[in-house]
């Protein structure tokens, strides 16, 4: 007897064929049920009505909510990061005050995302392990832009004499205390995160720390 998949409204499920759904189809799902009630409540069942597969495909693509939980919240902060990232091809090098405006925007935006603000209220222990044990390849992504950003920039005088990794590295590290401890240190009149302020306060470390 062959066994059929009932969504929760008694009606027969739709099966699609494992390799015709995109993995952003299933990463969508994910990302709006975990930016809603968190990656611990989030289950593999979840992800599946929620993408309209069946487990057995999901489970053929993610080993568990840990392993997909890891694509979603890398594949949201690549895309955060890519609206920042600056050309050192082309024709106008990057000076030091757009590198600074393009850190900034992206400690902004994902201070706000509601993925990372659901992680930090709901599930903090999932960052941990990228904290203080291992950096993600989100981290090490945005390590190899910078290092290669302040390369150039060092070559015109725009950024003071230093190795470029160990500098990248320091300012990786400002960038990410604003986003994710800035907001509990630094508030409004309300208890709010004060956004202008954290957005200054970075801005002038920054400038500190990166001019001739």
């Amino acid at each position: 007897m062959v066994s059929q998949q009932i969504n929760d409204d008694g009606s027969p499920a739709r099966r699609t064929a494992a390799n015709a759904i995109s993995e952003d189809v299933i990463l969508d799902a994910a990302a709006k049920l975990m930016a809603t009630i968190g990656i611990r409540r989030t289950t593999m069942a979840d992800v599946a009505r929620a993408a309209e597969v069946s487990r057995a495909t999901l489970y053929r693509r993610f080993p568990n909510v840990t392993a997909l939980a890891a694509q979603v919240t890398t594949r949201e902060f690549q895309r955060v990061a890519a609206a920042a990232r600056l050309d050192i091809s082309g024709p106008d090098l990057p000076s030091r005050d757009a590198l600074i405006d393009a850190l900034v925007h992206l400690v902004r935006e994902a201070r706000r995302h509601p993925l990372l603000q659901r992680i930090i209220e709901l599930d903090p222990e999932f960052l941990t392990p990228y904290l203080i044990q291992r950096g993600g390849r989100t981290s090490h992504g945005q390590l190899t832009d910078l290092t290669a950003l302040i390369t150039v920039a060092q070559g015109y005088g725009q950024i003071r004499a230093g190795t470029p990794s160990r500098m990248a590295a320091t300012v990786l590290q400002m960038a990410w205390s604003f986003a994710l401890t800035g907001p509990v240190f630094v508030t409004d009149d309300h208890g709010d995160p004060d956004t202008e302020m954290l957005d200054a306060e970075l801005t002038d470390l920054l400038e500190r720390y990166l001019r001739p």
